[in-house]
């Protein structure tokens, strides 16, 4: 992958800390009752209201043939590992939902995303949340300047596997600059290949993926909205990360 220099890490985190001021927003509006949708629209309108423009919106991978993302943000609910859609749906107590922004400010792009609690959840709700979360920290952890990029997956499934959950395999974190999808593909699994040397400039993100159950997934007719095999819940967190000599930064925080 390219790497970033310093003028450009400076403008990456000014959108990573775009995409955090959109996730502050949220955070004081998920609640029961409250629809995907309004919560789609609230982050739209800050994000065009900032000069920046959204990248899920219309955005149909590599397939010209496949239907458009429909909304700003990804929306999954539950059950719903990624890529839900932000519809009419009506959030309810104890549900959760995970939420993933990117956008693109002044030419460059950040991506991050955060599982809520809505209301109040259940005992093994909030303990998977707290899972998702330490799994995060723990990939972070070990971005360390001249660490191999697969000890970051080792780290996550080793602790998944201590905790009776499973880190979804064909999922990972990517290079991130220009575009929201760069070279460099970040596995939250373990390896058995090492990978390449971290080095100062590597901006990518780390987003595992934690299932209460099996780490089998369905992708459902909508093309887009990705479902537990068994029905059991998922969450996902995720930052953009700049190497650096002194650690990892992370660039989507406020």
């Amino acid at each position: 992958m390219r790497l970033k220099n310093g003028k450009e890490i400076t403008r990456m985190r000014a959108a990573g800390r775009l995409v955090a001021e959109c996730f502050a927003i949220l955070e004081e509006n998920i609640k029961p009752g409250v629809t995907l949708k309004q919560l789609d629209q609230l982050v739209e309108n800050h994000i065009y209201k900032q000069g920046a423009e959204t990248l899920y919106k219309g955005y149909r991978g590599r397939n010209r043939d496949h239907p458009p993302f429909p909304g700003v943000i990804c929306a999954s609910v539950n059950h719903e590992i990624c890529h839900g859609l932000p519809d009419g749906r009506v959030l309810l107590e104890g549900d959760i939902i995970g939420i993933d922004i990117g956008l693109r400010l002044k030419g460059f792009c950040g991506d991050a995303c955060v599982t809520y609690p809505v209301g109040k959840v259940a005992p093994h709700v909030d303990r998977l949340l707290a899972v998702g979360r330490e799994s995060l920290r723990r990939g972070i952890d070990v971005a360390q300047y001249n660490n191999r990029l697969n000890d970051i997956g080792r780290a996550i499934e080793n602790y998944a596997d201590t905790q009776g959950v499973s880190v979804v395999h064909e999922w990972g974190g990517h290079g991130i600059g220009r575009a929201l999808h760069e070279d460099l593909s970040v596995s939250h699994i373990r390896q058995a290949e090492p990978g390449p040397r971290l080095i100062p400039g590597m901006i990518f993100t780390i987003e595992p993926m934690i299932n209460e159950g099996v780490h089998d997934w369905i992708l459902l007719p909508d093309g887009w909205t990705v479902i537990t095999a068994d029905g059991k819940l998922s969450v996902q967190f995720e930052h953009t990360v700049v190497i650096t000599r002194n650690g990892p930064e992370l660039l989507t925080l406020l």
